[in-house]
């Protein structure tokens, strides 16, 4: 006897796959429509849909149908799950975006219809991070519906089980069997094949329906359907329900197994197919974060208008663009088109914001008049002391025409200044390159004037291939292109040989990657056109390659700038191959090594065997001896090789060319005419960073984060004000391993500010947050891998308060009505 079967009648809609999000628009309205008309006519019928942005779309065009779904939902037959913005691909956003999704979801939910979810729910994307029970757990979801990986891909210790993430936080999942949606006649055919992949119990049981991809819901035959397989004797007891009555009842066995890590593999083609949209991803994520953070702190140090309502929208717009068909890569061409632009428009906005912050703050500083001076500002957006190289375009107004001193504030030590490659090739520009020291959070005032003859140019004056500011050595092999040489000062080379870098690799796989968990067919590699040292000064080391494969074309520029402890690799890749993926190696010379992945909020380690993987900013490989972190600034697939004895191999897959939207059994005709993805030029850079002890130690999220979120540099001009030349307006002590990610404004408009930090190292921490932009410290507590959200009232005196993702007491039931 098999326990009560929960029948969830629902509709998965891709906003955005083999069509556009307009044909996506109007599809929501019809399935909508199409439910609601199927509870007039059957009383017991229940209804469940996710994807907050699709009840925005309904409420900002059609007020009548919007109310028809709120009257519904308030009588628990319009059952609301999923609590974000849409289904998101569950492996290439960054933490702070699934916070997000949470944030501007469950609050839209409370106001418009009374109601938050309390159900996750993802049944579609392609995999599912290990970070998710916690930021699911955070946003006031207790449970998880997912289908994939399916049982073939992924063996579970249950059809439902607790899901557990590395700070002890749980959820409680069931894997839907067979599918998510239904055919649109009668389903005993799809009932039966799901009942073939759950377990015999009496347990309660859940299994969807209705048609779906494109919408559609469930059908008339679909609802008859049940009703005369509720009626047969070779059937459970089935019946329509919910997903929150099927966890609730779910929940009263306690021998559940916990299954304590991510949810693993499908569609490994998907963490690289589309190159474009996954960096466009990546910077406007970074923008808005530096955005808000700018915005906050201009608010109250310049009076700046409060910036949320902007960019809540952009967020949005960027959280759309994480809808799985976007994001993985998989949708038709167009479609890219319009995600360009909505990315664009977040990106735009951010920048707007930006600028305007850093601007206003700027204009608050002293900077007395001086004949012939040229004031800088550099900003650093991080909670931390940043040192690194700023790269400042020197136009048309600027009294510097021949050698330039470069002083620290308005008379402090004079520093090193070297010309670069400018942006322009007019007369009148130049760019140059210098080391900055900005404090946390904040900025540092630099002035420029005409300088003697001991100014640099920077022009190589031999073409020697070693590469060495004290911090970092390496040396490049002529003959490869590729490095033979990397160490971490006087310590050990932890480079391999005999793996070449640039591999091309055989991909006739579809746009998923269907039934393989590999790409690493090599079958010819780039081969060297030309090497050379373009610069060798006091500022930057620079040596750039020219490789080739076929009609493609590779340029890696290798940087190494004073005292940087990472070398930096700029790329330009034109690819013009077919049904071939493009992997960058990484042959590290590293015993007993362990490969750490970021992960959203976190980080994973994970097998050595070669399996492509989803990875964020770095991986790094660590032994005895040190190791090698790659960081990487929109990159986010990956594999590691460790079957060779003392030698793990780290490649990252910078480049997939197969069909769009091509999905297996699908055959491609030999003489069809089709377009293919990442054709043409992109760039992209990445960074290699040696150490001697771990990747904690070496500050390996610190450096990854530097790279996505680099210090904005600002020309000023002579003026007035209260502001110092070098300022902090946020910093952390007692802990390196706790990083502010957030500074915002609170969505309530009570002119609170909201922090949220995390801790990376897997240890507990006590720190202190200095905050003196609002004249107040915060003391408080992380656990291992714990994600936290500060209030900071208006009011310096009143307690700094701890709250949900959703920016609302935890302790409290949500603020509806």
């Amino acid at each position: 006897m098999r326990g009560p079967l929960h029948m969830i009648g629902n509709a998965h809609i891709d906003a955005v796959w083999l069509w556009q999000w307009q044909e996506g628009y109007q599809e929501v309205r019809a399935t909508f429509r199409s439910a609601l008309d199927r509870m007039d006519e059957y009383p017991d019928y229940v209804f469940t849909a996710d994807s907050v942005a699709y009840f925005s779309w309904i409420a900002e065009h059609d007020p009548g149908l919007f109310e028809r779904i709120r009257k519904r939902v308030a009588e628990g037959r319009f059952e609301i799950v999923g609590g974000w913005w849409v289904e998101p691909d569950c492996n290439l956003p960054g933490g702070e975006a699934f916070a997000r999704h949470a944030l501007y979801s469950q609050r839209w939910l409370a106001e418009h219809l009374g109601v938050i979810a309390t159900v996750g729910c993802n049944v579609d994307p392609f995999g599912h991070n290990a970070n998710l029970p916690q930021l699911l757990s955070k946003a006031r979801l207790d449970s998880y519906a997912f289908l994939r990986p399916q049982a073939h891909e992924l063996e579970l210790p249950g059809q439902k089980f607790w899901w557990e993430s590395a700070d002890g936080s749980r959820v409680l999942a069931y894997r839907i069997p067979h599918e998510y949606c239904s055919p649109g006649g009668e389903i005993s055919g799809h009932v039966t094949k799901a009942l073939q992949q759950l377990p015999v119990t009496t347990e309660p049981l859940m299994v969807c329906y209705g048609v779906g991809n494109h919408g559609g819901g469930p059908t008339i035959e679909n609802i008859e359907s049940i009703k005369q397989l509720a009626e047969r004797d070779l059937y459970p007891d089935l019946f329509p329900s919910t997903m929150r009555r099927f966890f609730d009842e779910a929940r009263g066995f306690d021998d559940l197994a916990v299954h304590p890590t991510e949810l693993q593999p499908h569609a490994i083609g998907c963490y690289a197919a589309h190159s474009g949209v996954k960096r466009q991803n990546r910077l406007a994520e970074q923008a808005l974060l530096a955005a808000e953070k700018w915005s906050t702190v201009a608010s109250a140090v310049s009076g700046m208008p409060d910036a949320t309502r902007e960019l809540g929208h952009a967020w949005k717009q960027v959280l759309f663009n994480q809808f799985h068909d976007i994001a993985a890569g998989t949708a038709i061409e167009p479609a890219y088109d319009d995600a360009r632009d909505q990315l664009g428009e977040a990106k735009s906005i951010a920048a707007r914001l930006a600028n305007r912050s850093i601007q206003s703050i700027a204009r608050q500083i002293d900077i007395p008049a001086e004949s012939a001076m040229v004031p800088v500002v550099v900003f650093n957006p991080h909670a931390w002391p940043v040192a690194t190289t700023v790269e400042l375009e020197l136009g048309y107004p600027a009294p510097l025409r021949g050698a330039i001193e470069l002083r620290e504030g308005l008379d402090g030590p004079v520093l090193d200044v070297q010309e670069v490659r400018s942006a322009a090739t007019a007369n009148g520009r130049r760019r140059i390159a210098f080391r900055a020291c900005v404090p946390a959070l904040g900025y540092q005032l630099f002035t420029m004037r005409p300088g003697d003859s001991s100014y640099y140019l920077g022009a190589a004056a031999d073409d020697r291939l070693t590469l060495d500011n004290g911090v970092v050595r390496a040396e490049l092999d002529r003959r490869t292109g590729w490095l033979k040489t990397l160490a971490a000062g006087d310590g050990p080379n932890l480079l391999a040989a005999g793996v070449p870098h640039a591999q091309v690799i055989d991909d006739d796989t579809d746009t998923w990657s269907h039934g393989v968990r590999s790409l690493w067919k090599t079958s010819g590699v780039f081969a060297v056109q030309r090497v050379r040292r373009l610069a060798d000064g006091p500022v930057r080391q620079l040596i750039r390659v020219e490789s080739s494969y076929g009609e493609s074309r590779l340029v890696e520029e290798f940087v190494l700038d004073a005292e940087s402890a990472a070398l930096e690799i700029r790329v330009t890749v034109d690819w013009r191959e077919r049904l071939k993926a493009l992997k960058l190696c990484f042959p590290f010379a590293v015993a007993d090594a362990v490969a750490t992945h970021e992960i959203p909020y976190g980080s994973l380690v994970r097998e050595q065997n070669r399996e492509e993987v989803p990875s964020h900013a770095w991986v790094d490989v660590s032994g005895n001896g040190g190791g090698v972190a790659v960081l990487n600034d929109g990159k986010y697939s990956f594999a590691v090789d460790g079957t060779a004895d003392g030698r793990s191999v780290l490649a990252m897959t910078a480049v997939r060319s197969p069909v769009y939207a091509w999905h297996d059994p699908r055959q491609l005709d030999d003489d069809g005419v089709y377009e293919y993805l990442d054709q043409g030029i992109q760039r992209f850079t990445y960074r290699l960073l040696p150490h001697a002890g771990d990747w904690r130690a070496a500050g390996v999220v610190r450096g990854a984060a530097e790279l996505n979120q680099p210090a904005t540099p600002l020309i000023e001009c002579f003026h007035d004000g209260p502001l110092p030349p070098c300022r902090s307006y946020l910093g952390v002590t007692g802990s390196d391993q706790v990083v502010v990610s957030v500074v915002k404004r609170a969505e309530d408009n009570d002119g609170a500010t909201i922090l949220r930090a995390y801790e990376i190292a897997g240890a507990a921490a006590e720190v202190t947050i200095d905050v003196p932009f609002l004249n107040r410290s915060v003391q408080t507590s992380f656990g291992p891998y714990e994600i936290k959200t500060l209030r900071l009232p208006a009011d310096a005196g009143a307690d700094a308060t701890e709250l949900d993702l959703i920016e609302w007491d935890p302790t409290q039931p949500p603020p509806i009505g």
